[in-house]
């Protein structure tokens, strides 16, 4: 699923050398320069050249660190951290719980360090064709990476169409949750609404009401 620091980082990582650190101070930049611009204009006003000059780097460098424009709204640093979050919860703990877990925790934690970013990156896969594209691109190797933090809990074969199937449906649920969200003027709680989705993935649809 960025420059910036996921939630779900180790409470105290290496520190990174300085190379490394020049790298994300970069992608830090490149990303705020992003979203204020689009905050002020627009995602579809809003140019490549307009961020590089906005951030002080070339275009050149945007796009080293950014393939397309879209990917500097939708990429984020929070797969690995959440799948080693994933990996870290007790081998007896039912799947689905643990599951639950990892995004109400990061949820909740980007909710609480990042609330306009994340409500503006909603917001934009709701009104940016471009970027949902990209995004859905984007999650079908996060279901491959979940497929296989399943089979590593399960025993289940990574590449078994079942495995593959409740992968994509966990995060095409978490997606439309996020969808739902925007549509909605982020009015409910993020948490509770991918919690909803989770319950319909595990328990099907609810009763219709007389």
């Amino acid at each position: 699923m960025t420059a910036a620091r996921s939630p779900l980082a180790p409470d105290a990582p290496s520190r990174p050398g300085l190379r490394e650190r020049k790298k994300i101070k970069t992608r830090q930049a490149i990303r705020s320069a992003a979203y204020a611009l689009i905050e002020e204009q627009g995602y579809d006003s809003t140019t490549i050249e307009q961020i590089a000059d906005r951030a002080e780097v070339s275009p050149s460098t945007v796009f080293r660190y950014f393939p397309t424009e879209e990917d500097i709204v939708i990429t984020d640093e929070y797969d690995e951290p959440l799948l080693a979050e994933l990996a870290a919860r007790p081998a007896d703990e039912p799947w689905t719980d643990s599951f639950r877990y990892v995004v109400r925790k990061a949820v909740r934690l980007a909710m609480a360090e990042e609330p306009e970013v994340t409500r503006l990156r909603a917001r934009l896969l709701l009104e940016a064709p471009a970027l949902r594209a990209r995004m859905l691109e984007a999650l079908t190797g996060t279901g491959r990476m979940l497929a296989d933090a399943i089979a590593a809990r399960t025993g289940l074969d990574a590449d078994a169409l079942e495995v593959r199937v409740h992968a994509m449906s966990l995060i095409g649920g978490l997606l439309e949750a996020t969808m739902y969200w925007a549509e909605h003027c982020h009015r409910d709680d993020y948490a509770d609404l991918a919690d909803r989705a989770f319950d319909v993935i595990e328990h099907g649809l609810p009763a219709a009401k007389s």
